[in-house]
């Protein structure tokens, strides 16, 4: 029983320490802050590129679909970390609720050719694992149907 017991504090030592130490891994904007449209994709299946014919694209000015998302990344715990709105080249970072691992989400706002629309790129990864079970999938997902179409 005693063997348990340490067994177990050992585990939520570690647990509570990688969590730590996730949370405050650094994530320079000089390493994370990409163009969609110039990224090679990763070797593993731990991200989501849409850019080129991938792009998606809402109505509205380059200006005011940047905003929206940045309300959105905002509003779901995203930090902003490289780029700016008002150039429509922006890179955040969300972290996992739980054990706090770092995705970053580079995304990319430009005019839609001929459609008067914007086009929306978007590179979101995770910067640890193999995979990452969906998750950059759902949140561009997500981000993508608040904003609407």
């Amino acid at each position: 029983m005693r063997f348990i017991v340490i067994a177990v504090g050992i585990v939520a030592v570690l647990f509570a320490g990688t969590a730590i130490v996730m949370r405050l891994v650094p994530m320079p904007a000089e390493v994370w802050h990409l163009d969609p449209a110039d990224v090679t994709p990763p070797d593993t299946p731990n991200f989501v590129l849409l850019r080129g014919d991938e792009a998606v694209t809402r109505p509205g000015t380059v200006a005011d679909v940047s905003a929206r998302i940045d309300e959105i990344a905002s509003d779901d715990g995203a930090r902003l970390i490289g780029g700016t709105v008002a150039e429509g080249h922006m890179t955040y970072v969300h972290r996992t609720a739980l054990m706090g691992f770092p995705d970053a989400i580079s995304i990319r706002v430009r005019p839609a050719e001929e459609t008067g629309q914007a086009a929306i790129e978007v590179f979101s990864r995770s910067r640890f694992g193999h995979s990452d079970m969906g998750v950059n999938d759902r949140r561009v997902t997500r981000w993508l149907e608040q904003l609407g179409s």
